[in-house]
């Protein structure tokens, strides 16, 4: 072990910062809290991802919501998962208990107590901006990814999304989807009109798509798919000078992994095509914080993987920060885990043999150091404690430091249903996004020719159209949604990265 005064040394001039920067906490030493020590991250370094890790009730939640509320004030928007419920608490002010003051205390730093702008998302049924895309928005690549499905059906998803532009048929929700299936399996006239024109498909084949859209179905993917389509742009709010942190609802997402990996993949494809290229700035333009993150990585193909780890390492050149709060590094597959350049380690357990596993594995992600035993210090971190390292400015690892972290201003609590409520009723994107539209798609196109096949012109279709078959191919090639649907597979060649992660720009 090295002195106090090296420590003191070192970890100073590792850790100073001559632009803007954000404060994690204090160096410790030998237990003790050292106030002239600052841990320090350059603000120009955030867009270089991170990790917050540690067991249930280490105080991984406040690290993140102490980070959001600092990104706040720089005026830089943020996007957080809320799956256990708890950080609504942004959105008023803390209140400066006998804790706080013993911790604010050690650290040598003024508390101030205060709230900040925020706006409440959900893809289910939660309260909030509905967040919704359409199929289209998805591509064939991407949402045969999302399905599992194998090559021969993937490439069937293509000549479905093919066919589709060729016909002018619009496909905004998962009902449109299954109707173009069922009508090129089962309807005599599309049937014999795709084997014509396409190539015939095995009635096995269309049996699987059809089984695994079901299956997403009932992760709650309805909901998810259909317009209004949610404009990311709409994330980079800012009021009064600060930065809006958008918290979406998703304690519901636990029982369903494959829609939470599907809108999470979506968001960041998304983010990355609309968002513009500017490369390293003095500050961010965006962060997205993903509590959790075991669950867009559990159930997740090694081709899905391979799609998360793209998008990780091209978004950064967007100004966009990713983070991910989850219990153990080894959550994180290796090809992400390689691309976070923040690392804030709270304490880990070893109550097992592989909790041990996953001890060791955690130190050896960290520099080696001579202030420390990791190994041993990492099974006995306080709570409100953690390993920290990060980039400097110029892009070099910092060393480790046992790090005393400050507390969140704002409430450390969650808000009441009443407080929610307010701040949903006043909120104009709320307002924007609240009303599902039913535009006419794929879906009433194709119930009207199957119905006027069989009782003639005239025929109703079960979702509320009563259009003549010529009629609404007339007014379909009129519609906005029609003009908006271009050649899916010219797009996909002719651009490479949007062919990769399988989305196209919404028209």
């Amino acid at each position: 072990m090295l002195d106090r005064e090296n420590f003191i040394q070192e970890i100073t001039a590792k850790y100073t910062c001559g632009g803007e920067k954000i404060i994690l906490g204090k160096g410790i030493f030998n237990g003790e809290v050292l106030p002239e020590v600052d841990v320090y991250i350059p603000l120009s370094t955030v867009n270089r991802h991170g990790l917050i890790a540690g067991a249930t009730g280490t105080g991984k939640t406040k690290t993140l919501q102490a980070f959001v509320e600092q990104l706040s004030q720089y005026g830089i928007p943020t996007m957080v998962m809320d799956i256990k419920g708890d950080l609504s608490g942004l959105g008023a002010a803390g209140e400066n208990t006998p804790k706080v003051q013993e911790r604010y205390s050690k650290t040598k730093l003024s508390y101030q107590p205060q709230a900040f702008p925020v706006e409440f998302m959900s893809i289910s049924d939660e309260k909030g901006i509905r967040l919704r895309a359409t199929v289209t928005e998805f591509g064939p690549v991407l949402l045969s990814k999302i399905l599992g499905l194998n090559d021969t059906q993937s490439s069937i998803m293509a000549i479905i999304f093919k066919y589709c532009d060729d016909k002018i048929l619009p496909l905004v929700d998962l009902e449109d989807l299954k109707k173009v299936l069922q009508y090129v399996a089962e309807d005599a006239e599309g049937k014999a009109e795709f084997s014509r024109n396409y190539g015939s498909i095995s009635s096995a084949s269309l049996g699987a798509i059809l089984r695994s859209i079901v299956a997403l179905e009932q992760q709650g993917a309805r909901a998810f798919f259909g317009e209004l389509s949610f404009e990311v742009e709409d994330l980079l709010q800012t009021r009064d000078g600060k930065g809006v942190v958008s918290i979406l609802r998703v304690t519901d997402m636990q029982s369903k992994p494959q829609l939470f990996s599907t809108f999470m993949l979506s968001l960041l494809a998304e983010i990355y095509m609309k968002f513009p290229e500017i490369g390293d700035t003095a500050k961010p333009k965006f962060a997205l914080f993903i509590d959790e993150a075991h669950l867009l990585f559990s159930q997740a193909s090694k081709t899905l993987l391979n799609q998360i780890e793209t998008i990780v390492k091209l978004i950064r050149s967007k100004g966009v920060g990713i983070y991910f709060i989850t219990q153990v590094p080894g959550d994180i597959p290796e090809g992400v885990l390689g691309q976070l350049g923040l690392k804030i380690q709270h304490a880990l357990r070893g109550f097992t043999a592989k909790d041990k596993k996953e001890i060791e594995k955690a130190v050896q992600n960290y520099p080696i150091t001579e202030f420390y035993k990791a190994s041993e210090l990492i099974q006995n971190l306080g709570i409100g404690e953690a390993f920290v390292t990060a980039l400097d400015e110029k892009g070099i690892p910092t060393p480790l430091v046992d790090t005393f972290l400050i507390s969140p201003e704002s409430r450390m609590d969650i808000l009441t249903p009443q407080e929610i409520d307010h701040l949903v009723e006043n909120s104009n994107l709320v307002q924007k996004y609240k009303e599902s539209v039913n535009r006419e798609s794929a879906y009433e196109i194709l119930n009207a020719r199957m119905n006027s096949a069989v009782v003639g012109e005239g025929a109703v279709s079960p979702r509320g159209n009563d259009k003549k078959e010529a009629g609404v191919f007339e007014q379909v090639l009129k519609s906005p949604l029609a003009k908006s649907v271009g050649n899916t597979l010219v797009r996909e060649v002719t651009n490479m990265v949007f062919g990769m992660l399988g989305l196209k720009k919404r028209r």
